[in-house]
């Protein structure tokens, strides 16, 4: 069935627009929403959609908005793909104005953080929902400039003051791409979970080792409260492989054996990632 439709954590000219652009040309329509929750719930209602919303950046770490609709599975969805983007920043503003306040998403402005402590110390920081916004509140406010990628200076009327910025450090941002059914693509497999386990001792080093007793690596394991219950939790956890493969299949019916509740979020390949 041909995908029509692409949502993606809006609005224009966001990094989550830019990979989706990238990942599906224009072939399909896109579809910008205000929250990654109105991404998913949009996906998840038809199997001509899919879905690019953020997990993770190197420096600003866990998207837990993202992980926490994974872990609810309200609204049901699957991961597709895992996709990332290494980012370049740019300074964006208005050619001889003064910079008193400056606006960008948390993730740009951690990643920055010593770049602005010696180049503008004294600007106040604003943080908003994306550098998309930014770039929109430095368009209307006099004095204002953001942070963010390139494109948005043409789609705000902005100037590219300096590009790039804070190179020092690597800078990559996760995304996945989201479906309202499972999705079978080619790649090299990794496989995402949900566990909860039993609240008693040991209960998460016994889940563990039915890992490690067949020889299978964990890439990611993430702990979250469990909605409704104090001081319980469930786990994320980031398997290397497929269901398929015979050590993979062996130790997630194991894991089963000793989970209150486990379920596959998705299995799926990692691309390359894109260049901004």
């Amino acid at each position: 069935m041909a995908l029509t439709e692409v949502a993606f954590l809006g609005p224009i000219g966001t990094y989550s627009h830019l990979v989706a652009e990238k990942r599906f040309g224009r072939k399909c329509k896109m579809v910008p929403f205000p929250s990654i929750l109105q991404v998913c719930g949009y996906v998840s209602k038809k199997p001509t959609r899919r879905g690019i919303i953020p997990i993770e950046n190197s420096s600003g770490g866990t998207i837990y908005e993202t992980i926490d609709i994974l872990m609810a599975n309200e609204p049901k969805i699957y991961i597709a793909e895992e996709l990332s983007l290494d980012v370049k920043l740019a300074l964006l503003g208005r050619k001889n104005e003064k910079i008193e306040t400056l606006y960008s998403h948390f993730a740009p402005l951690e990643h920055c953080a010593h770049w602005l402590q010696n180049n503008l110390p004294h600007v106040q920081k604003r943080v908003v929902s994306s550098t998309a916004m930014a770039a929109r509140h430095a368009s209307d406010e006099t004095g204002s400039a953001a942070i963010g990628n390139r494109r948005l200076a043409s789609l705000n009327g902005l100037n590219v003051l300096k590009y790039p910025i804070a190179t020092e450090v690597p800078n990559i941002t996760m995304f996945l791409s989201i479906s309202g059914q499972k999705v079978v693509l080619p790649g090299k497999k990794k496989t995402s979970i949900m566990a909860k386990l039993p609240n008693s001792p040991g209960s998460l080093c016994t889940f563990l080792e039915t890992f490690r007793n067949q020889d299978v690596n964990l890439s990611r394991i993430l702990s979250r409260p469990i909605r409704g219950c104090p001081r319980e939790y469930a786990f994320i956890v980031d398997i290397q492989g497929a269901p398929a493969e015979p050590q993979v299949k062996k130790a997630l019916s194991l894991a089963r054996k000793v989970c209150v509740e486990l379920r596959v979020i998705g299995t799926y390949p990692t691309r390359r990632p894109y260049r901004s």
